[in-house]
């Protein structure tokens, strides 16, 4: 098979199995209850009813599942290609921990009472003040460590001033909700937070895409990639503001949600060959697929409260995180 055709064959199988999990999604209940007869039911009583439950329940929830896994692989694969470390993944700019800043802040101020959309336009203007911020902190013709270490500071600044809104939560349930909403979730979303967070990831997504040509250039070097004529300003800025917008977009309505875009490129690096640009596609499926899996596994449990998304994440890629080190270390002894 050749290697075209194996990509091409990579990308298809991740295609059906996204379609699979998506219709999987929406028609999984808790305790992996299936639920077309209960669409049947209640649409024999009230068709409208039953459109209504499908429509502003059932279907946004997979919708951003697909859009956030989508976002967090794409974005994991094109800094893992920019960095050039295998390690990198979205929340190293700065972008995720801004976006949840901006959404906790409106928590705090009790915004959120003010509009539907307000802790979402709190999370993207949070990722956009957090890559402002890294542009003014290390200049425009920043080298990539310069880059990744303001990126490491301003996470860490978003990160503290996080936990100090909590420290000084006003109540305890107003702190109880920044918790909740931090640990990361898809239920109880809408169709009006899916139209809202599209645009923004939509353009995103095009601004990362149109860096696929010069990430493969940049495996030979800085200064190849140039003298090939790509300008490595114009690339690094349209992978961050990228990352950011979609990243943004996507913390804002759903919470932090870890480990996607670090875990996917690495499991399917090796079924679509080592070019940078190549994986970014796959990576996008991958991270859809694997967002709706780990939503439909905290379904699992019948009674009690549904486990946090982001907390299944995390428990999934945490382990896989301690590999790459383990592997990372044994090839460097």
């Amino acid at each position: 098979m050749t290697e075209t055709r194996k990509y091409w064959t990579v990308n298809a199988v991740l295609l059906g199995l996204v379609l699979l999990l998506f219709v999987g999604s929406v028609f999984i209940g808790r305790g992996f209850e299936m639920l077309p007869g209960k669409f049947e039911t209640i649409a024999k009583i009230d068709r409208d009813l039953a459109w209504l439950v499908l429509e502003q329940v059932r279907l946004p929830r997979a919708l951003l599942g697909v859009l956030v896994g989508a976002t967090l692989g794409l974005t994991g694969a094109v800094l893992q290609g920019l960095l050039r470390n295998p390690l990198a993944e979205p929340g190293i700019i700065g972008a995720s921990s801004g976006a949840a800043l901006g959404a906790v802040l409106v928590f705090y101020f009790g915004l959120a009472a003010g509009g539907a959309m307000a802790v979402q336009l709190g999370g993207v203007a949070g990722a956009l003040i957090a890559l402002v911020t890294l542009y003014l902190l290390v200049g425009r013709n920043a080298p990539i460590v310069t880059l990744i270490l303001g990126g490491v500071a301003i996470t860490a600044f978003a990160g503290a001033l996080t936990s100090l809104a909590l420290n000084l939560s006003p109540s305890p349930y107003a702190a109880l909700e920044i918790v909740f909403w931090m640990l990361g979730s898809l239920s109880d979303r809408s169709m009006t937070q899916v139209w809202f967070v599209l645009p923004f990831m939509i353009v995103g997504w095009a601004l990362v895409a149109s860096t696929a040509r010069a990430l493969d250039a940049l495996t030979l070097g800085e200064d190849t990639a140039s003298t090939l004529g790509f300008n490595q300003t114009s690339v690094k800025a349209r992978a961050i503001i990228g990352t950011g917008l979609a990243v943004g977009a996507a913390v804002s309505v759903t919470g932090v949600i870890g480990f996607v875009g670090l875990v996917v490129p690495h499991l399917l690096r090796p079924f679509v060959g080592y070019r940078p640009g190549g994986l970014l596609l796959p990576s996008a499926l991958g991270g859809a697929a694997l967002v709706l899996a780990a939503d439909i596994i905290v379904r699992l449990p019948v009674g009690g409260p549904e486990p946090k998304l982001g907390v299944v994440t995390s428990l999934l890629g945490a382990p896989f995180f301690l590999f790459l080190i383990m592997r990372m270390r044994r090839d460097t002894a």
